[in-house]
């Protein structure tokens, strides 16, 4: 693919570290201009609930005060399906003027298709400032910045403190063996110990994507939105090692079947009610998990670790996978995309937009917002971390990235193994 080569150089890799971090229903389609100079914008975002779906309510209607001639059409849509009804669109050509966007291969493969503005000289410089390049990189594609990030978003495993305490865990597990005592001890207790929505997919290929982080080394890793390659051992060696987790029984029941969002029986829902001690997710959990306690507030009890680390891999100490979440204009959309796109870039916006859905923004004059206590020792290794690697499937792009998720899912299931895994994801790749 010719767009792909020309990704930023370790575009898989999102040079975040270096941030310094403190304490489809409705219309789609794009708008336009119609009598009288007006303006409306139709824009996708993923927040179907509570406190976020309201941020962008919030924000349309601030913007049309601030901009009357200009109405931002919001439609909210299920985070499963928005891979889904975005191809859609680009294969229509039937595009929303302003989208969530995730960056790394899925959005190269979309400004490939033509059908995002480059944003590179629309961008206020007073916004570039405040994020710094490095929440940029996700969105860079042949030295132009197609996107403008709203979150940062490093992934571990969040977990019940109380649940914790009542097995006996009296430490947070740094290693996969200490990993496993504590699913033992859980299990003792008569706790689920780990939550997984995999229905989903992309819940359970989390889990090879941080052994991947523990067996391959970073310029493997980087390598991946510009060159895939499978053939290295690590990736086997990673299979191998979540192969021979999944063997301890560590999911809670029904797993296979479990979403990841939706609910109360969903797997942060579990979390959320008690009914699991621990899930691996990114940073936006946090806000997830809040929306589904019974009382729609911050769960009080939760932790959060980084994934432990693993013996034998060469990946390096510390590091981390997450991603950037942002947004991105359509080729045809009107100036006004930018103009809001820079206006929730805005420290204030930013602020908000970190107490509504309870993590990390990307602008950093805002991360002083940040203020749930399982945010914090998140934010501590990040800014540690050696790199952050962007998930895999993001970085991979859609097509190979749902190979690789599909393929995890099997091997859980128990129709297929770590060769077969590997096997799937080399021959997607080499399909481009």
């Amino acid at each position: 693919m010719k767009m792909r080569k020309a990704l930023a150089a370790g575009a898989a890799v999102v040079a975040l570290g270096s941030l310094v971090l403190s304490g489809c229903s409705g219309t789609s389609g794009g708008g336009g201009e119609g009598e009288g100079g007006e303006t409306t914008l139709t824009m996708w975002h993923n927040s179907t609930t509570g406190d976020g779906k309201q941020y962008w309510e919030d924000a349309a209607a601030a913007f049309n005060e601030a901009n009357p001639e200009v109405t931002v059409k919001v439609t909210s849509i299920q985070n499963e399906d928005m891979d889904g009804k975005l191809q859609t669109a680009v294969n229509s050509g039937d595009m929303p003027d302003i989208f969530m966007a995730r960056g790394g291969g899925k959005l190269a493969d979309i400004v490939e298709a033509g059908k995002v503005k480059d944003l590179t000289d629309l961008i206020d410089d007073d916004v570039k400032t405040a994020f710094g390049e490095a929440p940029f990189s996700a969105f860079t594609v042949d030295g132009k910045i197609y996107g403008v990030p709203s979150a940062v978003l490093p992934g571990g495993i969040f977990y019940s403190k109380d649940l914790f305490a009542q097995a006996g865990i009296e430490s947070e597990p740094t290693s996969v063996e200490e990993l496993e005592d504590a699913v033992d001890k859980l299990k003792a207790a008569g706790i689920a110990p780990i939550a997984l929505g995999a229905k989903d997919a992309w819940p359970a290929a989390h889990w090879y994507y941080f052994f991947a982080v523990r067996a391959c080394g970073q310029d493997i890793i980087e390598n991946l939105s510009t060159s895939p390659d499978f053939t290295d051992q690590c990736w086997l060696d990673a299979a191998e090692n979540l192969n021979d987790f999944t063997a301890t029984e560590p999911f809670n029941d029904g797993f296979l079947t479990t979403t990841a969002q939706q609910g109360a029986n969903s797997s942060a829902g579990l979390l959320a009610n008690h009914q699991a001690a621990m899930e691996l997710m990114g940073a936006w959990d946090v806000g997830v998990i809040a929306g589904l306690t019974p009382d729609g507030e911050p769960l009080a009890d939760l932790g959060w670790f980084p994934f432990p680390e693993v013996d034998g891999g060469d990946g390096e100490p510390g590091a981390m996978m997450g991603g950037v979440d942002g947004y991105s204009c359509s080729i045809d959309s009107p100036a006004t995309c930018e103009e809001f796109l820079n206006f929730v870039a805005s420290k204030e916006w930013q602020e908000k937009y970190a107490d509504a859905f309870q993590t990390i923004p990307a602008n950093q004059d805002a991360t002083g917002a940040v203020t749930d206590p399982s945010l914090v020792p998140l934010m501590e290794a990040y800014s540690k971390a050696p790199y952050v690697s962007l998930w895999l499937d993001t970085a991979l792009g859609q097509n190979v990235g749902n190979a690789l998720n599909t393929g995890v899912v099997e091997m859980l299931a128990g129709q297929g193994d770590p060769q077969k895994l590997v096997d799937s994801i080399a021959n997607a790749a080499a399909r481009g």
